[in-house]
């Protein structure tokens, strides 16, 4: 699986993992309040992650699934990164994140 999503991409994975299926209608309110997108740009982002392979849309009403883990994910930048290709900044940054996630839901 290769799979390489963007930041603004695993902002979406970020609501599905952490709340479970969405609509995007849930989603568009939930990335407002907290990050302030608006609704056309949440929809934007479903859409490539769903191209991606990583949403499935399911109906009715548009709701969203996770069609991959935060494991996988993780996985696929440790691979990466031990692999020895090169990283950039911003996933390097994206690692930490997710890292620093990690450590919260443990503790």
């Amino acid at each position: 699986m290769k799979l390489k999503l963007f930041d603004s991409e695993l902002k979406i994975m970020e609501t599905l993992w952490k709340h479970g299926d969405c609509t995007a209608g849930q989603m568009a309110k939930m990335l407002k309040d907290e990050i302030g997108w608006n609704r056309n740009t949440t929809y934007t982002v479903i859409k490539k992650c769903i191209d991606k392979g990583a949403v499935v849309r399911l109906e009715p009403n548009f709701l969203c699934r996770a069609a991959v883990t935060r494991q996988e994910i993780q996985a696929e930048f440790f691979a990466a990164f031990l692999s020895g290709q090169d990283l950039s900044g911003k996933e390097l940054d994206e690692l930490k994140q997710m890292l620093i996630s990690m450590e919260q839901e443990e503790g």
